[in-house]
């Protein structure tokens, strides 16, 4: 048999899966901190509530992995987060509001594929529903700043309104039934480029003169304040979408490297209003690494309901802060493990020692297949072993063990008690 992937999914051995679980943990201490709540999901859903109106849309339906159960039912992998998010909340009225949760988990969209793009991939969520306030849509840009702060990785938090987009297009003249379609080609600028975007509005038989100053807007190096300016200068009136992103930007005094993006739409049609996505700096990964927005109408879609229940989020996305982190790490660890025991000859006898660094909180392996010292020593070097303690009849008639750096090759002569000490 020729044993494969399928394509778009990957295999993470110890070394990779020791630092998403890092990234992973870092994340949930920030999200913990600004008091979200963990929450999980099926990785499958029914396919109407996936396909629903005000859910991901035409474009991500595409991209969905679908299937039937023997009950010939509809059925598909979810392709976000946020989704099963709101049939939760549908679900679950007795929820009091404001409802904060994260979730990580595995997505999947049968979507093209690049550096820091699969098939199946995680995202990591965090979301607030029950809020109109622009103080929710503040709260998920700072908690960006913040875990990106963490992992140590230079960011720059792009943002816009999707209210406020749509009020620029029809005020530059883009016909009303149109707008959705100019708003998502705009969207690609960063990704194809400007040339590649006029090109596509005039297929879609769009004027690109109605999108010259948003265009003009977002390649200016203006403050944000004095790109609201201009906007409110063009479009004549404080209108409802900039009443929002003023609002917003007035949240997020003192918080650096986020800037007012004009051209920022993003692809999903469920967003209503604010709109974020983030991007390393000075990275070979290109594609956004967060991103997230206000979708007010997804909940009372999925019930059939005039009851309001507005919702914020952002979503994390764990695969190309990896590729990130990767191009940071100069060294990856490839075992969890810090102290390795190495008998001579009687193997029994050290089992009571690796229990007890065990109880102590230490991670701890020892050698099972009766090797010989040089031996061990290469594997437990193979792996990065920080430290091996070595237990031979000597040691063992003294009560004592040989601890051995394995960085420095220092080696020591201590009781376990005191070799717990060290290695704590």
């Amino acid at each position: 048999m020729n044993l494969q992937l399928p394509k778009g999914t990957r295999d993470f051995p110890p070394e990779e899966k020791i630092l998403r679980d890092k990234l992973i943990g870092s994340l949930k201490v920030v999200f913990e901190r600004y008091g979200f709540n963990p929450l999980e999901t099926p990785m499958f859903e029914r396919f109407d509530v996936l396909g629903a109106k005000y859910a991901g849309g035409a474009e991500i339906l595409k991209e969905t992995f679908k299937f039937q159960d023997q009950g010939k039912r509809d059925l598909a992998l979810r392709y976000d987060l946020t989704v099963p998010f709101a049939r939760f909340v549908g679900m679950n009225p007795q929820l009091k509001f404001p409802f904060k949760r994260y979730a990580i988990g595995r997505v999947f969209r049968d979507g093209p594929i690049k550096l820091g793009r699969y098939r199946e991939f995680y995202q990591c969520d965090v979301d607030v529903v029950g809020s109109k306030s622009m103080l929710a849509d503040a709260e998920c840009v700072r908690i960006a700043v913040a875990g990106f702060k963490e992992l140590g990785v230079p960011v720059t938090i792009s943002v816009n309104n999707r209210k406020l987009l749509d009020e620029l297009l029809e005020k530059g003249g883009v016909q009303k039934e149109k707008v959705a379609e100019a708003m998502l080609v705009l969207d690609k600028i960063k990704k194809v480029g400007l040339d590649e975007v006029k090109k596509e509005l005039k297929e879609k038989g769009i004027n690109e003169d109605s999108v010259n100053f948003i265009v003009e807007l977002s390649t200016q190096e203006n403050t944000n304040q004095e790109k609201i300016a201009k906007v409110k200068a063009f479009l004549g009136d404080e209108t409802e979408g900039l009443k929002e992103l003023s609002e917003l930007f007035s949240y997020l005094e003192g918080v650096e490297n986020v800037k007012y993006d004009p051209s920022l739409a993003r692809g999903l049609e469920y967003y209503t209003g604010t709109v974020f996505e983030g991007f390393a700096k000075e990275s070979k990964v290109t594609s956004s690494i967060c991103g997230g927005g206000r979708y007010d109408n997804m909940v009372p879609a999925l019930l059939e309901s005039k009851l309001e229940y507005p919702a914020v989020g952002i979503s994390f996305g764990l695969e190309p802060i990896m590729d990130v982190l990767k191009e940071q790490e100069k060294e990856t660890k490839k075992t969890i493990v810090k102290a390795f025991v190495i008998p001579i000859k009687n193997g029994k006898e050290c089992i009571p020692i690796v229990e007890q660094l065990r109880a102590a909180g230490i991670s701890a392996d020892m050698d099972l297949n009766g090797k010989s010292i040089s031996k061990n020593l290469d594997y437990a070097n193979s792996y990065g072993i920080p430290f091996v303690l070595i237990c031979g009849p000597k040691e063992l008639e003294q009560g004592k063990v040989k601890l051995k750096d394995m960085t420095s090759g220092d080696e020591s002569m201590l009781s376990v008690e005191d070799a717990v000490k060290r290695l704590k």
